[in-house]
């Protein structure tokens, strides 16, 4: 079992051999990859017939708004203000009163669910607690630099689960007739 303190978290983890788990200064949950949100929402706005560039934008506002807050130090979690269920439910406030941005919240709530379901499926309930941020302010269970983070993420049942969002957008693109028109 790992104990946890800011910034610093050791216990028994034998996958990397020495029992302890490195933390960086600033905490992150290491969800989906930025790219397959971006993918998802695609599929999201194909499949619905959505505004693409308003689900797009909706789905990688979570990480444009906390990755750099976290990178200035203006927080210490990559996962607060844009991952959590505030933003969620003040976008649902906005499409209430103006239907048009229905896209762009879709967007976010995809980010937010494929981040929820990406940390169950590795076996992480725990870590859903980024979605109660600014109430409680979760140290993840997993915290690696981007490279540690990526080989660690190598053959986790989410990154297979990844290649099933990239998966329909090939389908997606290869059953493609003529371009939609938008309106």
């Amino acid at each position: 079992m790992a104990t946890a303190c800011r910034g610093v978290a050791t216990g028994s983890d034998p996958g990397w051999g020495d029992g302890t788990i490195r933390r960086t200064p600033i905490h992150t949950l290491q969800p989906m990859l930025f790219p397959t949100h971006l993918a998802a929402a695609y599929v999201l706005g194909e499949r619905w017939d959505l505004s693409l560039p308003l689900v797009v934008a909706g789905a990688a506002l979570p990480d444009l708004i906390d990755k750099p807050a976290a990178m200035l130090g203006l927080v210490d979690l990559y996962q607060s203000a844009g991952h959590s269920l505030v933003v969620l439910v003040a976008g649902f406030v906005v499409v209430f009163v103006r239907r048009a941005w229905t896209p762009l919240w879709l967007g976010i709530a995809s980010h937010l669910l494929l981040d929820a379901v990406h940390m169950l499926l590795n076996g992480r309930p725990a870590d859903l607690l980024f979605l109660a941020w600014p109430a409680l302010e979760h140290v993840p269970a997993v915290d690696l630099p981007p490279i540690e983070f990526f080989l660690y993420y190598l053959g986790t049942r989410s990154f297979y689960a990844e290649f099933v969002v990239w998966g329909a957008v090939a389908v997606m693109l290869a059953t493609r007739n003529t371009p939609r028109e938008r309106s």
